[in-house]
């Protein structure tokens, strides 16, 4: 059974100043992991995550996750190789197709943004580009589709479930199922993860409009992509998922650090 990891996922940065105070922040916090989007409001998370990298000691900076859309194969594998050296191995890729919305930024950058089977088709082959280097970083795939599920089960150091908002127990479990299938005798070898959307039942506008439900029926609903928020409450939960699903690195985005940081400190003491 694997030890638990935590991590904060952030979308937004202000200026330097105000990114690397949160990157400090996140450390002295106790996660293991500071995740950037792509990109991050209108920046490049490959020139935040440096800074990041730069103003902390042991957290691991990653990407959660770069559009393989946006970026050549071999322009990727350059920046990927640059954090993974500079940082000592402290920088994870996170890898996917492009999230709902993303066409109009590739078209901003000269790129393509093709149907998602060609998406997965291209995808997979910037991988086997990246694994061309034996010295390279871990690699997290986020998915919940049959397609993405299968590439991660074959390629993946990490998997993200990144299943719809409402889903429960029992279409997790379904899902979960599905991919310990594919991943067959790999298994072992594939750190399993979730992403969280909140912790407790306060209504959050911005997850309401971007989910199409708020927080607080989420919870009602037992969703498992909001966690209580009592700290001993929701370190059972995540100690039960690991025990059923295998679970066992748990990010969440930034507007919950705080709460979050409890919880993970209450799991890893409850044997985490």
């Amino acid at each position: 059974m694997k030890s638990f990891r935590f991590g904060v996922v952030a979308g937004h940065a202000r200026d330097l100043t105000s990114w690397t105070a949160q990157a400090e922040r996140i450390e002295k916090l106790g996660f293991d992991t500071l995740l950037a989007t792509d990109p991050v409001g209108t920046a490049d998370p490959f020139v935040l995550l440096g800074a990041a990298a730069a103003v902390t000691l042991d957290l691991t900076v990653g990407t959660f996750v770069l559009a393989d859309p946006f970026r050549t194969p071999e322009a990727l594998g350059w920046q990927v190789q640059t954090l993974h050296r500079q940082t000592r191995g402290r920088f994870e890729l996170g890898l996917g197709v492009g999230r709902p919305g993303a066409e109009e930024h590739a078209k901003a950058l000269g790129r393509e943004f093709p149907s998602p089977g060609e998406r997965i088709t291209r995808m997979a082959a910037t991988i086997a580009h990246l694994k061309r280097d034996a010295d390279r970083p871990r690699l997290m795939l986020a998915g919940g589709g049959p397609k993405m599920l299968a590439l991660a089960a074959q390629e993946a150091d990490t998997v993200t479930f990144t299943w719809a908002p409402t889903t429960g127990e029992t279409e997790a479990q379904s899902i979960v199922d599905r991919f310990r299938d594919l991943a067959g005798p790999r298994l072992p070898e594939i750190e399993l993860g979730l992403n969280l959307m909140a912790v407790g039942t306060e209504p959050s506008p911005m997850i309401a409009r971007w989910a199409g439900v708020d927080v607080p029926e989420l919870a009602a609903a037992g969703a498992v992509t909001v966690l209580p928020e009592d700290p001993a409450a929701a370190a059972e939960k995540l100690l039960g998922w690991r025990e059923r699903w295998g679970i066992s690195y748990v990010t969440i985005n930034s507007g919950y650090a705080e709460p979050f940081a409890a919880i993970a400190d209450e799991t890893r003491k409850a044997g985490g």
